[in-house]
């Protein structure tokens, strides 16, 4: 969309206008909810993805969107149904593969959600938070090994993602591997993620 706002107030002002002209315009509901999320107003956000995609009923984006939303209220139902619309609308999209994915990890249904990261990461190899939290994945289904290829594939990509380093560090602890352990944990903070107190804990002993 053309613009010619300096600021985010002129911009939604401006999309607004736009809406007088075409309410039915779901592009620019679009933007202007992304306008307001950016200033932190969740519900006129919510509003405005919702007419979105009754207007555009294929804009999986706003769905995604509207996912974000609910995940930020606590609602991880509804996060999960807003991206599994996003898939039935575009199946080939990997974001809303990889949110479901971490989703029902956060449900603890761990083998449904490696899977639908696995699927994200054959979308977009360069996915690189869906790689770091199918590593997570791998660690609770007990499997080591591939938790360590995915995270060293998600650090290629990018070398300062926290959570990769942070999950390298667990599948060589589990592997008794702990001098590298403590190297990757050291990495993880590095980057400055907040490594889990109880695994800063265990790590100590082996420094």
């Amino acid at each position: 969309m053309q613009t010619n706002a300096t600021n985010v107030d002129e911009f939604i002002a401006e999309c607004k206008e736009k809406l007088k002209d075409n309410s039915e315009c779901g592009n620019t509901h679009y933007n202007l909810g992304v306008a307001y999320l950016s200033k932190g107003d969740f519900f006129e956000a919510e509003s405005c993805f919702r007419e979105a995609v009754e207007n555009s009923p294929t804009m999986v984006e706003a769905y995604v969107q509207l996912g974000g939303i609910a995940m930020h209220q606590g609602d991880l139902e509804g996060c999960l149904n807003y991206n599994k619309l996003a898939i039935q609308v575009r199946p080939m999209f990997a974001t809303p593969h990889g949110n479901v994915g971490f989703v029902l990890l956060q449900m603890g249904e761990v083998d449904k959600a490696a899977r639908a990261l696995e699927k994200a990461v054959k979308i977009d190899p360069n996915f690189v938070q869906a790689l770091a939290t199918l590593g997570s994945a791998y660690l609770m289904e007990g499997d080591p090994e591939r938790a360590i290829e995915v995270c060293k594939r998600a650090l290629e990509i990018e070398p300062m993602f926290g959570p990769a380093w942070n999950n390298l560090a667990l599948a060589h602890l589990e592997k008794g591997e702990t001098a590298k352990a403590v190297e990757y944990v050291d990495k993880a903070i590095e980057t400055g993620f907040d490594v889990p107190k109880g695994l800063l804990d265990e790590i100590a002993q082996y420094r």
